[in-house]
């Protein structure tokens, strides 16, 4: 049977973080405002049996679906909230898992660089997926497994701050996110994006 490792719910995907959606996937592409769910599974292929479930069940549209030998991950979406926390119940039910027997993420690693310098900067700059960071801005670090939950971390970063959304990795070994901008506001998205992960509820799972 297939481990539930990640479930996330957003109930407003942020414009950052729906432009970055938009610009990596290669599904049906989400607007700003959208609900939005992410599911992990281990292994990977299940995450099929997941998809097939959902779009089934309700009118979303799935923007990403990754599968890896270890890792699956799907993102379906709608401007419906109901559409989504319906498809959500019958990604769980197939699964024969609750939200609650999730894997419960853990914070690998949480930093702020203060003026991050020039040369850093760029090397930041040359594989990132979102926005460019700036020279002299504040950034903000964060590591999360399972990754999917990363997604929730940014979401939450950005309803609370204002803050540029340079990186953000959500599927694979680790989640990893990115972001600049002023020092008080680096603060407020760092506090947001731990409490978020802070505050989910679920099993303790493999790292």
């Amino acid at each position: 049977m297939a481990e539930l490792r990640a479930f996330v719910y957003l109930d407003r995907i942020q414009p950052q973080f729906t432009a970055y959606l938009g610009a990596n996937m290669r599904g049906c592409l989400p607007v700003v405002g959208m609900a939005a769910t992410i599911v992990e599974i281990a292994p990977g292929i299940a995450i099929n049996q997941v998809a097939d479930a959902a779009l089934k069940s309700a009118f979303v549209q799935p923007g990403l679906m990754v599968v890896e030998r270890s890792f699956g991950v799907l993102e379906f979406h709608s401007k419906t909230q109901a559409d989504v926390k319906h498809a959500g119940e019958a990604a769980l039910q197939s699964l024969g898992a609750t939200m609650e027997q999730r894997v419960k993420p853990k914070i690998l690693s949480s930093t702020i660089i203060h003026k991050v310098n020039d040369y850093h900067t760029q090397v930041v700059n040359v594989s990132r997926l979102a926005s460019v960071l700036i020279a002299g801005q504040d950034m903000y670090i964060m590591e999360v497994v399972p990754a999917a939950y990363i997604a929730l971390a940014a979401n939450e970063a950005e309803k609370n701050a204002q803050i540029t959304l340079v990186d953000c990795r959500l599927f694979g070994a680790v989640g990893r996110l990115y972001l600049g901008g002023k020092e008080s506001d680096i603060e407020r998205a760092a506090k947001a994006a731990e409490t978020a992960i802070l505050n989910v509820i679920g099993i303790d799972g493999k790292a």
